[in-house]
């Protein structure tokens, strides 16, 4: 199934069930939402609002019960194992809590060993991910092993591992979650930035709404459903 409109990402009626049991546990329960090309938008909650279950599916890691998710037009939900890899290697980029990062290789590596996946030739960092590197103020720390980084640059590592391909959409899931808060406010502006400058289409996962009002729309779940949906300026 293709959908032709403007939006990059939508959802239509998603819901996912999970049987506890022989209980049945609606972690979604009817997710519309639209996510226009280059925005960045900000998804709040408690924990157990279904977020990260959303993420999943939105990262097509995991399938819905019933529903549609559309990327660039494509329905997800009608494709098969194969065609779900090849739409998380090159369409999304993943940002999480954990860094993920392959301690026995550089910074530079890291990032490389994504690009590998995706191009198969082992080119260095070429001109647009050399642009990303310097805008996340990583330049000097190419050659260092993730236990030589703090925290805040390796989360700057990764989100370099994670846009050097241009995926379409990067998900964010807590990313600032295991940083204090000098840190926090960093990688966030510097996800602010590459919304800005490179246009990148982000969605953020976040219980701070102080960092959520860094987004341009902020969305708001409770019970696996969506309540509010505001631009990030109205947030009162």
């Amino acid at each position: 199934m293709i959908m032709n409109n403007i939006n990059l990402l939508e959802t239509v009626n998603l819901r996912k069930t999970y049987k506890v049991g022989r209980i049945q546990v609606e972690a979604l329960r009817g997710v519309n939402l639209k996510v226009r090309r280059g925005e960045m938008v900000a998804i709040m909650g408690p924990s157990g609002c279904g977020k990260s279950t959303l993420m999943q599916i939105l990262g097509a890691i995991s399938r819905p019960t019933h529903g549609t998710v559309f990327i660039d037009g494509h329905s997800t939900s009608d494709m098969n194992d194969r065609e779900l890899t090849h739409v998380r290697r090159n369409k999304i980029g993943f940002v999480f809590q954990r860094f993920n990062l392959l301690p026995t290789l550089t910074a530079q590596d890291n990032i490389e060993v994504a690009r590998y996946l995706h191009q198969r030739d082992r080119a260095r960092l070429d001109p647009h991910t050399g642009q990303i590197v310097q805008l996340l103020k990583i330049e000097d720390k190419m050659g260092h092993k993730p236990s030589e980084l703090s925290g805040g640059e390796q989360q700057r590592v990764a989100i370099a591992r994670a846009v050097a391909n241009k995926p379409s959409i990067l998900l964010a899931d807590e990313p600032t979650g295991s940083l204090d808060s000098q840190n926090s406010s960093l990688v966030l502006n510097m996800l602010c930035a590459l919304n800005r400058k490179f246009k990148q289409t982000i969605i953020l996962v976040t219980h701070n709404p102080e960092l959520a009002r860094h987004a341009e729309r902020i969305v708001e779940m409770r019970d696996g459903e969506i309540v509010r949906d505001i631009r990030a300026r109205d947030l009162k």
